[in-house]
């Protein structure tokens, strides 16, 4: 895919390393001259010293051929100009916006906007096949003291495959709540046999996190 990220701080630079990585084209539109000459040096993409709201630096970065745009400035404001540019102006087909100030989450839902503040799941959003790590933390609940996770389990190699949930050993605070095998979602019960490829969506206490992935993926 060829996606423009408008933004080059820590999410923006984060963002475009793990995309390139991924075979996809990436250009980064961000103000800083010294942040764009960082990521410059340090990732294998295409940056403009720019305004990510002004349509002649998005013209710049071709944005006429964009399959994707993403806004993760640290600024609502300018992550929402720049995608009402991307949206009406230039039809870009796909448009993710981080939000900063979860008080305006509506504004861009209202705007048709799919806005969200984890850096992970911008990411999936972007390419909603790939993972960036076995773990990727959808939500978090109760001020971060829960977390709604996914994980994949191998299609080769999986230590849990044909084993029941009950016998999985999950610890007090973790519990499988969906697994998503091919086109149909499984609501687990305790007999429930995993397979390889499964996908599996969990709520669980953020500091076991780490032990659930370790069980699964081991």
């Amino acid at each position: 895919m060829f996606i423009i990220i408008v933004g080059g701080g820590k999410v923006g630079a984060f963002l475009a390393k793990e995309l390139r990585c991924r075979g996809h084209s990436v250009v980064v539109v961000e103000r800083d001259k010294q942040k764009c000459e960082k990521i410059a040096s340090e990732t294998d993409v295409m940056v403009i010293n720019g305004d990510g709201c002004d349509e002649r630096y998005l013209e710049e970065a071709q944005v006429e051929r964009a399959d994707v745009l993403a806004a993760v400035t640290g600024d609502d404001d300018d992550n929402l100009v720049a995608c009402q540019l991307a949206q009406s102006t230039f039809n870009v087909p796909k448009i993710v916006a981080r939000v900063n100030n979860p008080k305006n989450e509506h504004i861009f839902q209202k705007m048709g906007i799919r806005a969200v503040s984890s850096t992970t799941v911008i990411s999936r959003l972007i390419e909603e096949e790939a993972t960036i790590d076995d773990i990727i933390t959808l939500y978090t609940l109760s001020k971060g003291s829960l977390a709604i996770v996914e994980l994949l389990l191998p299609e080769d190699r999986c230590i849990v495959s044909n084993k029941a949930v009950k016998d999985l050993g999950l610890p007090p605070g973790c519990i499988l709540v969906a697994i998503i095998r091919g086109d149909g979602v499984i609501i687990p019960r305790g007999s429930t046999i995993l397979q390889e490829g499964d996908n599996i969506i969990a709520v669980t206490k953020t500091e076991k996190e780490e032990q659930l992935r370790q069980i699964l993926l081991g």
